[in-house]
């Protein structure tokens, strides 16, 4: 896993924070909700391979 992963996360939940944090202010709830809600899925679909590698890892040392 590169240190480049963590530094896109961490990109992308300061540009979500601060962004929802202006939409709540101008009152629109709504599309702050959705803001965060899409970051969450755009983290999620980052770290699949790593979630599927760390699966597929697991079920090798478990068939041993």
């Amino acid at each position: 896993m590169s240190v480049s992963i963590i530094f896109k996360i961490a990109a992308v939940g300061i540009i979500v924070t601060i962004l929802g944090q202006v939409l709540k202010h101008s009152g629109r709830e709504e599309q702050a909700f959705l803001l965060s809600l899409t970051g969450l899925i755009i983290v999620l679909f980052w770290i699949m391979p790593y979630i599927s590698k760390l699966f597929e890892t697991m079920e090798t040392l478990f068939m041993m």
